[in-house]
């Protein structure tokens, strides 16, 4: 008796779905079979999808009728749901794969190659691998290294000095004013003058904004 593997298809399109059962329903994986436990068409209904089955892996395209695969993998970033996302398009831009792979996917692969490459693409994401076709991995790296460029030169024109790095450290832990004070022992208004120079120095004009901007830019773990 063989383990099953669960899988979600989400895919607006039913031939397209039907062709990926097909597909599934020649592999085995170290005695183990792939087992389509649902299918969606559309980014609300692939969230609703994983939530209720809890799948180990979700085959899913990047456009949907409905939503796009960006808003499924952020939903699912934000939700903190755990299933392995193996991104399918007919894009093999790099922007599309930078974005998918930035998002949280575990691998990418362009649709015109899905007979050849989508049970190697299987067997690495159920190892804890990423992957990706080489073709499309040196576009990935070249945008990868680029934007990290990006973000070191615009982490570097911040110029945070270590008092409001350290505001700016417990502020993306969700301390108020009050508390950073007493930590730092420091009055609130001090506190406030600082976050005023880090949000001018960051370009922003909110708490949030800032958090966002600061984890962005890697002034902080997230």
């Amino acid at each position: 008796m063989t383990d099953a593997i669960s899988v979600l298809l989400v895919d607006d399109h039913a031939e397209f779905r039907q062709g990926l059962r097909t597909l599934l329903g020649f592999y085995t994986d170290d005695s183990a079979t792939f087992e389509v436990v649902a299918e969606a068409t559309s980014a609300e209904q692939a969230i609703e999808m994983v939530a209720t089955h809890s799948p180990m892996i979700t085959l899913l395209d990047m456009e949907l009728g409905t939503g796009t695969g960006l808003d499924v993998l952020q939903r699912l970033r934000t939700l903190g749901i755990d299933t392995r996302v193996l991104s399918l398009s007919a894009h093999r831009e790099d922007k599309w794969v930078f974005q998918a792979m930035q998002a949280g996917a575990k691998g990418y692969v362009a649709k015109d190659k899905l007979v050849t490459q989508l049970h190697d693409a299987l067997r690495s994401i159920l190892q804890d691998e990423v992957y990706l076709d080489p073709e499309l991995a040196t576009g990935f790296f070249r945008l990868f290294h680029a934007h990290a460029l990006m973000n070191r030169q615009a982490r570097d024109a911040v110029r945070l000095t270590e008092r409001e790095q350290e505001v700016l450290r417990w502020l993306v832990q969700g301390d108020s004013n009050e508390t950073i004070s007493k930590k730092m022992f420091i009055t609130i208004a001090t506190v406030k003058a600082h976050l005023t120079a880090i949000f001018d120095k960051l370009k922003v004009r909110s708490r949030t904004q800032a958090i966002v901007k600061a984890i962005k830019l890697g002034l902080v773990d997230a």
